[in-house]
């Protein structure tokens, strides 16, 4: 069985939209895949259908219900903000240690392939001084960092790598998913992080289909 956390450089950059494509590459496969984004903020109640959750669902290929949310993202909550910040709004706080052991427990029992997507980017707090990194220390199991092609990502993605590799987060790759919009070349960004990691880079254009990640996905 193999465990893959996918994180980010930040929000908005594409983990969903990598997460739901390598789900679809491996089940095309033969792999049967498992997923889970467990904690999700700017979750509106009344439109489940356009979730990201629910984007990882189709990719499953499962129904949209009350059901198979609850089972791929327990914890939602409606400010599009930090979950500390988005639970707080809320009047609660996010229960890290019951987030940490409910995707152990998933990964005990995941038959074969199990994809966790994280929350906005590495360091994003999610409950006191605990945040994303945290998340997947305790998991030990590696991350694969989606980052985009926006002016500015070199520095945010290599501060991230230092963050991952300061606390020994083994890196299966990185996904450099193109910025609508953006005046920095896929290739030339890809190309300038490979001079600062051995680790694995693809990139993802958007006028074409996804290459193929499947492949950064260890046994």
């Amino acid at each position: 069985m193999s465990t893959l956390f996918v994180t980010a450089t930040g929000t908005d950059i594409g983990k969903t939209y990598v997460s739901a494509a390598l789900i679809r590459q491996l089940r095309a496969r033969g792999r049967s895949v498992e997923a889970l984004k467990p904690v999700l903020s700017g979750y509106d109640p009344a439109a489940p259908a356009g979730s990201d959750a629910a984007v990882l669902l189709d990719a499953l290929g499962e129904p949209v219900t009350a059901e198979t949310l609850d089972a791929i993202t327990p914890w939602r909550y409606r400010a599009p903000l930090s979950p500390d910040m988005a639970a707080a709004q809320e009047g609660t706080t996010l229960p890290y240690e019951a987030v940490v052991a409910h995707c152990r427990a998933r990964m005990a029992r995941a038959r074969d392939i199990l994809l966790i997507e994280g929350v906005g980017g590495v360091m994003v707090p999610l409950a006191g001084r605990l945040t994303v990194l945290d998340w997947l220390v305790a998991l030990q199991c590696p991350a694969l960092l989606v980052t985009g092609s926006y002016l500015g990502t070199l520095s945010h993605t290599l501060t991230a790598l230092l963050a991952l590799e300061s606390r020994g987060v083994p890196l299966a790759g990185i996904i450099v998913n193109e910025t609508a919009g953006a005046t920095v070349g896929l290739a030339e960004t890809a190309a300038a992080l490979a001079r600062f990691t051995t680790a694995p880079i693809r990139i993802v254009p958007r006028a074409a289909p996804v290459p193929d990640l499947a492949e950064l996905v260890t046994d």
